[in-house]
């Protein structure tokens, strides 16, 4: 006999965030998962953020964000927290509640010790899938920067650079600034 397993869905996962404590929770494929990130993490995501938002103070085709909530339109089980976002509209409302509905055009997904490979790759193309152009995996222990297109993906070591391509024209980061002072 094989057991059904009752997937959360949106109303159910708002539900549990209003009656919740502490914690930092997404929803994955119906499953409530807790984020637990470390002050490494959030050093790491500060350093993204900052190059970002220094780049779009001259330039004002979007915002990034850190831990936004996101999700994909007419998703019933996921509500996703990618550490560092990007979205390339400014028009679009500035939500003080609840998710966006809608997808970043860049997540940035930084490894938590937790956090398996496949659990990487799993990330990026649930983000590629759903109408993000550019994810970002970053792998602290290794020092190295995966970047995930619909069309490619580059792996980056410390003496390369990361491009924005088109979504973000002219951008780069050196990767070793994404681990400056880590």
């Amino acid at each position: 006999m094989v057991l059904e397993r009752k997937l959360t869905t949106i109303d159910e996962f708002e539900s549990f965030l209003v009656q919740s404590d502490h914690g930092l929770f997404e929803l994955i494929d119906g499953e409530i998962i807790e984020k637990v990130p470390t002050r490494e993490h959030g050093m790491i995501a500060g350093n993204i953020v900052t190059a970002f938002n220094n780049y779009l103070n001259t330039r004002e085709i979007g915002i990034a964000a850190v831990k936004a909530r996101h999700r994909p339109p007419n998703d019933p089980h996921n509500d996703r927290i990618p550490d560092v976002s990007f979205v390339a509209d400014t028009n679009k409302p500035i939500e003080r509640e609840g998710a966006a509905n809608y997808m970043p055009d860049i997540a940035v997904e930084i490894r938590s010790p937790k956090d398996s490979l496949k659990d990487m790759s799993d990330k990026a193309a649930f983000y590629l899938q759903h109408g993000t152009r550019m994810v970002w995996l970053i792998y602290p222990e290794k020092r190295l920067v995966e970047v995930l297109t619909p069309d490619a993906r580059e792996l980056l070591g410390e003496s390369e650079t990361i491009s924005g391509g088109d979504v973000l024209p002219e951008f780069t980061l050196p990767v070793s600034a994404v681990f400056r002072r880590v």
